[in-house]
């Protein structure tokens, strides 16, 4: 279980997010074992990096001292070869979006994108209807722009949504399972990304311990059905079923 593997590690994750899910992203994280960390001033985003097991980049709520902090950040966590989990929030939503998403991949080396497939069709450039921070609406083939994503960044790739596809250019593997519910929480896409953060800086095999993480995710999500307001709170006990080894 990649969740039990965390909850081992307990690593620390440096967290560059947006506001509206710090909150949720943290405590999350701290439901599965591993410690957070968010800190985004630039004058010490590069320090807080070099001293993490994984840095998660995350643009929600973007602002030019976030963006000059991403890069201080990434470029600290490259160089001791610490992991960078990207999530390009809204990519395809504004040109500013757009334009931090390609220069965050151009100057960084990062070695995961998680993103809904509007978020990927933004990447590769192909047109699609966006609708704010959500998926929008377009036509592409997810499974093969994903891997063509994947080998032009020479790193994961996963696309979340009904079925989850995750790929490393090369395999690919379709999770499925969960509930739709699990969107209804502002920030459950946003806590994904920083739980890939800590299996990264907990794992042996990438691609098999996130597809793992995957199939755990949505499991959290199926047993925490409920009226919304107690979904919330299933949801986290789920996970920390999960981490500490229940079934």
């Amino acid at each position: 279980m990649s969740l039990q593997k965390i909850n081992l590690q307990k690593p620390l994750v440096h967290c560059i997010t947006n506001y509206v899910v710090a909150n949720f992203t943290a405590n999350g994280l701290l439901t599965i074992g591993a410690s957070p960390v968010m800190a985004d001033a630039v004058e010490e985003a590069a320090e807080m990096a070099s001293k993490s097991n994984a840095l998660l980049l995350n643009i929600g709520t973007l602002n030019e001292q976030t963006i000059k902090s991403m890069i201080l950040a990434g470029i600290s966590a490259n160089a001791k070869n610490i992991p960078i989990v990207f999530d390009p929030v809204g990519a395809g939503a504004t040109n500013f979006r757009l334009q931090t998403t390609m220069d965050l991949l151009q100057h960084l080396k990062i070695n995961l994108i998680r993103c809904n497939v509007g978020e990927l069709a933004a990447i590769a450039g192909i047109s699609w209807l966006a609708k704010g921070v959500d998926s929008g609406v377009g036509e592409l083939d997810v499974a093969e722009t994903a891997m063509r994503v994947a080998n032009k960044y020479n790193c994961l790739v996963i696309v979340t949504g009904e079925q989850d596809v995750i790929t490393d250019g090369n395999r690919l593997e379709w999770i499925v399972g969960g509930h739709e519910k699990v969107t209804k929480i502002t920030g459950s896409g946003c806590l994904l990304s920083a739980f890939c953060a800590a299996e990264l800086a907990s794992c042996e095999n990438a691609f098999e311990d996130l597809a793992s993480l995957l199939r755990d995710y949505k499991q959290a999500s199926l047993n925490a059905y409920s009226t919304i307001g107690t979904f919330h709170t299933n949801f986290l006990n789920q996970l920390e079923y999960l981490a500490e080894g229940h079934q």
